[in-house]
């Protein structure tokens, strides 16, 4: 009897401490709950740095709330839907507050110290331009655009036939030492264009009669660099080919182009040879950057050549298979190079290759 006394009071013992434990399980979540809100109500955000921080503190995957939700294990059961209720509490409390202070930093910008003059003048910002080449090419098509003439292009890599052949040049004829090349397969069937009549033959082959074209791109020849000449330059080159084309629509062509780009129809026509052209000519503006008092870009003569000319031979015609009897026309060619020094009166070629800033932002306005 003695005994079962015994046993019953060790186990109300054991049933008491068993709810003490409880208790004091519920209240060790519940307090750690409560001082992870009151830390988060007292958390002070400053600036923008601090935002960051406290989101990765208390919202981050590895986070007080995180680590809170841990405690999640230690809670009875019949405790639990109210641990989610209070931790879910807190969860809103930081979101709410990470989401207004992340606003008002993002809106208003950092409450922070500033160390220079609000009311000094902004900055600048170094706007681009076109570079001179560019704006004297688009210069030169709008001209010959206004008298019906279309922009045509063509390959800068080109076959024998395009780019001599075709243009009444033969293989060994001497008139190919005229025009340095760069060839770029031993049998010398491949070259970089030496100018851009190619793609005046590219036009003509495809036999689609009247034609006024001009064609405007990059070229290559073995030149040393010199302030009159470089190896890569630009060209514009024009062809019109029709029934009765005379030299005199060649000469108002040149006229007008003349009058309209450097405001004066003072132009000199002399007799020149070029193998695709009979009779051709070289056509002199006077020299605006020494005012025909001499200088080395135009070899001290006052005059400067801006172009070549002349009415297109028969046999380019034929070789192209267009009737020489039927059809006739002309053709000119300039370095768009040659054409912007006189214009800006430069001196020096090698000043479009050099990328000097101070050079190039002097034609910011024009572009």
């Amino acid at each position: 009897m003695f005994f079962l006394f015994i046993c019953f009071f060790i186990r109300i013992g054991r049933k008491n401490q068993t709810l003490q434990g409880q208790k004091l399980i519920e209240v060790n979540w519940k307090q750690k709950i409560e001082e992870l809100k009151l830390e988060i109500e007292q958390y002070k955000i400053e600036n923008a740095s601090s935002v960051e921080k406290f989101r990765i503190a208390y919202l981050g995957t590895k986070g007080r709330l995180k680590d809170s939700m841990s405690l999640i294990a230690q809670v009875p059961s019949e405790s639990k839907k109210e641990f989610g209720l209070l931790i879910n509490d807190v969860k809103k409390m930081a979101e709410t507050k990470w989401t207004e202070t992340k606003d008002r930093y993002e809106n208003n910008g950092e409450q922070k110290s500033i160390d220079f003059d609000l009311t000094a003048p902004s900055f600048q910002s170094l706007s681009g331009g076109h570079h001179p080449i560019s704006i004297v090419r688009r210069r030169i098509i709008s001209i010959f655009e206004r008298i019906g003439f279309t922009v045509e292009e063509g390959p800068e890599i080109e076959d024998d036939w395009h780019n001599f052949t075709a243009l009444n040049l033969p293989k060994n004829h001497p008139a190919r030492d005229m025009q340095d090349t760069f060839f770029l397969t031993p049998d010398l069937e491949w070259m970089l264009r030496t100018h851009t009549s190619n793609v005046q033959i590219r036009a003509m082959e495809r036999n689609e009669l009247p034609l006024r074209i001009i064609n405007p791109g990059r070229v290559y020849r073995n030149e040393t660099i010199s302030a009159r000449a470089h190896c890569t330059f630009h060209q514009v080159e024009g062809l019109y080919i029709d029934e009765g084309v005379s030299f005199a629509d060649l000469k108002q062509v040149i006229y007008f182009f003349a009058k309209e780009l450097f405001g004066s129809e003072n132009i000199r026509m002399r007799p020149s040879y070029f193998p695709f052209t009979e009779p051709s000519a070289e056509v002199d503006v006077p020299c605006f950057i020494c005012e025909q008092k001499g200088c080395n870009i135009c070899k001290y003569t006052g005059w400067v050549e801006i172009l070549g000319c002349g009415m297109v031979d028969p046999a380019v015609l034929k070789n192209c298979n267009i009737d020489s009897e039927k059809y006739n026309g002309f053709a000119f060619g300039m370095g768009i190079e040659r054409i912007t020094m006189l214009l800006y009166q430069i001196d020096d070629l090698r000043l479009f290759w050099q990328n000097d800033i101070r050079f190039l932002q002097q034609f910011r306005s024009n572009s």
